[in-house]
């Protein structure tokens, strides 16, 4: 390491200062549960299928396997990543230390941005799509940011009070969620057959979409009907790699943290598919539908009544409300990774540790204002939901192309995995991951995603005047340095003395 470095990476690598470390007591559960909450299909879907269904018509779910196999196999390369390099910071520290410290800052930068935005299009769905068809009443723009802005703050406040709460109740959240939505599809499809309202043409039906061109990839500046149903799957099943930015807080987290991963989205793969061929089934006439706002709080609503309605539409409230609990997690940690770093703006205040809570309160309360900032921005736009959810699934897609292309090329290069390798499968499983992101990258060349294009440019310039100011006063690329890959077995090791020595 360079001498400059020293003093940087003496927090920087993973070691850090004493009273800036933190507490190692994330069971594999808790992480399986990050990983799970973060993609939350009730909050996925109930955000999404609207959209879906004006663009690709209700035969638009038969995407969904498609994205489901293709998030699978990134999982897997992003699995092994965290076997090898099991730092919290996850992207941010994997593409440091596999590329170079400067386009790890970059990495990092832009993942706090889509933490940031998801965490909005996340909670805004519960103001938006839910509480209205639950209490009755027509939501209006003022009223959905004020209540947004509520969940967000009293989230903040979990994650500032307690870890172990917040894991607590999210791992509660979860299994309420697994067994929800289990009961859910069951219900659904019982009271379809009951009452003779399941109508399978449905699932292959086009509804208002035109049927010229509607399986066609699209023109240079337009994605064809059906591969836009892609991005309900493409918004839902992100996040999983969640799990490793919590990776110096769980136990054993090379062999837990991957598993974690696949598991994730393996599991809600299959549930939501089975949640969507139910909903969808039940729809009534899809043109009728395609009109409603929250097509899906209606349906189960209208099938289950709504005594039963209400009480799944709780059990949705509390999934979202999870999964934004989840995502604020991770971006806290994502900002106190880089501020340990020395390399976040603010990180003088933001990497430290409350010496009596035990949690990162200062960065929590920033990516909490951060996210009600963003929220007052798209507040009052007619669309809100749609531009927060399409930038939500842009950088997630640009985060796992330049990590899983990065893995590619230097995959001979890391350290060897402590709990997770694909083997012989390893080739074909990135040469998957890599067409299925390409193929997703490409659907945002569509006009309709011009905001989220917009919101990202707008992140990207004032990240880049923060990293030119950080190379110009640190002395240039070379005071970025970042730890030596062996650091990481160090830390493992020293992690597992403490554990037998605390029993």
């Amino acid at each position: 390491m360079g001498q400059n470095a020293s003093a940087a990476t003496g927090k920087a690598g993973a070691t850090g200062h004493e009273h800036d470390r933190l507490k190692r007591d994330v069971t594999p559960f808790q992480s399986f549960a990050v990983a799970f909450g973060f993609v939350s299909i009730a909050t996925g879907i109930f955000t999404a299928y609207g959209a879906m269904l004006s663009t690709s018509g209700p035969m638009g779910i038969w995407t969904w396997p498609v994205v489901v196999i293709g998030q699978l196999m990134v999982a897997f390369i992003l699995g092994s990543l965290s076997a090898r390099i099991p730092v919290t910071g996850y992207v941010y520290q994997w593409i440091s230390r596999i590329t170079n410290p400067v386009f790890g800052w970059i990495m990092g930068w832009i993942s706090f941005t889509f933490l940031a935005v998801v965490l909005c299009a996340v909670d805004y769905t519960i103001a938006s799509t839910v509480l209205p068809v639950m209490l009755a009443y027509e939501s209006t723009a003022n009223l959905a940011w004020g209540i947004t802005a509520g969940v967000i703050a009293v989230q903040a406040l979990m994650i500032a009070f307690s870890t172990r709460f917040t894991q607590r109740f999210n791992a509660v959240a979860v299994t309420i969620q697994l067994i929800g939505m289990i009961g859910l599809v069951v219900l659904l499809f019982g009271a379809g057959a009951l009452t003779d309202s399941l109508q399978f043409s449905n699932l292959f039906s086009r509804g208002p979409v035109a049927a010229e061109g509607y399986f066609s990839f699209g023109t240079l500046t337009g994605a064809g009907p059906w591969v836009m149903g892609t991005l309900l799957g493409a918004f839902t099943i992100v996040g999983f790699e969640s799990a490793a930015n919590l990776a110096e807080e769980t136990r054993e987290p090379a062999v837990v943290v991957p598993k974690a991963m696949w598991q994730a989205v393996l599991s809600l793969g299959v549930i939501g598919m089975l949640f969507l061929i139910a909903v969808t089934a039940l729809l009534g006439d899809p043109s009728v539908v395609n009109t409603s706002a929250t097509p899906i709080a209606d349906v189960i609503n209208r099938v289950l009544g709504p005594v039963v309605g209400n009480l799944l539409l709780v059990m949705v409230v509390i999934s979202i409300f999870s999964c934004g609990l989840v995502i604020l997690l991770s971006g806290t940690r994502l900002v106190w990774a880089m501020s340990r770093d020395e390399r976040f703006p603010g990180w003088q205040m933001f990497h430290k540790i409350s010496h009596s809570l035990h949690t990162p309160v200062n960065a929590t309360v920033f990516v909490a204002l951060t996210g009600q900032v963003i929220l007052a921005l798209f507040s009052q736009e007619t669309d809100a939901l749609f531009a927060l959810f399409s930038a939500a699934t842009l950088l997630p897609a640009i985060i796992y192309a330049v990590t899983v292309l990065m893995y590619a090329v230097k995959r001979h290069d890391l350290p060897p995995s402590r709990g997770f390798t694909l083997g012989a499968w390893e080739v074909p499983v990135l040469v998957l991951a890599l067409i299925w992101l390409v193929f997703e990258l490409s659907l945002f060349r569509d006009a309709s995603f011009a905001k989220p294009w917009a919101y990202v440019a707008v992140m990207f310039a004032i990240g880049a005047v923060y990293l030119i100011y950080l190379l110009v006063s640190r002395g240039g690329p070379q005071a970025l340095k970042m730890p030596d890959l062996i650091a990481i077995d160090a830390i493992l090791d020293a992690d597992k003395g403490e554990d037998l020595e605390n029993g």
